[in-house]
């Protein structure tokens, strides 16, 4: 078996050292390859030197995270497009996208707010299609809002994942109908996640992908433990049994889907 954690973050584990330990673990359990995902400015150069120290194992993404744009987001978009001239290049602009979760509180800070993330990921989108890269989206009780954005930039269908798919089977129909999928992280085998759930039978393997955004949303049985790319193996397990496939088959199918979707070699 040969399954991609096609999402996590790595920056804790290189600040503790453990990179290495982490990455096989994941071997250990059946996770050959991870993609670790930028979020800023902070981490775009980290994850390009841990993909260059791990060839073949660590592919990565850099983009602006809707939680980290401010005022300032200008700037760091401008500096996000140099890093796609690297070697190894980012297979992916991401993660971007809306987040009506972590808003400030204050009506008039909040909606200011919201007009820097949208015109952040038109702007991101607009980079990804000069690079032709797929995105990584993240939309957090922003579904239609961020639905509207990339139907009125004409963003490719094909080219658009959202990870860690937390919305429910409407929200999937309509994603697929555009052309894009969802991508399903440890939630899927939360007690209380049945929407989740119906998503995912609702796109069926044909699309699938799955992630843990670790070091966050550790799956049943390691649920409010921190997460690492190894336990990507509990979701792929869920999951296959929710489609009633076995996990080498679901798992066949998922490396493929994610393999064609970033371009991995």
């Amino acid at each position: 078996m040969d399954l991609i954690d096609s999402h996590c973050h790595l920056e804790k584990f290189h600040l503790r050292g453990e990179v290495d330990a982490v990455l096989a673990r994941a071997a250990e359990a059946g996770v050959s390859r991870v993609i670790t995902v930028g979020t800023s400015l902070d981490d775009w150069a980290l994850y390009h030197k841990l993909a260059c120290k791990h060839p073949g194992r660590v592919y990565w993404t850099a983009g602006l995270h809707p939680c980290s744009v401010d005022e300032g987001w200008r700037d760091q978009v401008a500096a996000l497009s140099t890093f796609f001239t690297n070697d190894p290049s980012p297979v992916a602009l991401g993660e971007i996208g809306l987040d009506n979760f972590h808003l400030p509180k204050y009506p008039d800070e909040a909606a200011e707010l919201k007009k820097h993330q949208a015109n952040a990921f038109r702007a991101q989108l607009d980079l990804a299609l000069q690079f032709d890269m797929p995105i990584v989206v993240h939309s957090r009780n922003a579904f239609d809002e961020t639905m509207a954005i990339l139907e009125e930039k004409q963003f490719p269908g094909e080219r658009v994942v959202f990870h860690c798919f937390a919305e429910g089977a409407d929200e999937m129909r309509r994603l697929n109908a555009y052309g894009g999928r969802g991508s399903f992280t440890g939630v899927v085998t939360y007690k209380k996640a049945d929407n989740v759930r119906e998503a995912l039978f609702v796109q069926g393997a044909e699309k699938a992908m799955v992630e843990t955004d670790a070091p966050y949303l550790a799956p049943d049985p390691h649920r409010g433990k921190e997460c690492e790319p190894a336990f990507v193996r509990f979701t792929a397990e869920r999951s296959a049994a929710l489609l009633g496939l076995s996990l080498e088959d679901f798992a066949a199918q998922a490396t493929r889907n994610t393999e064609a979707f970033f371009g991995l070699v």
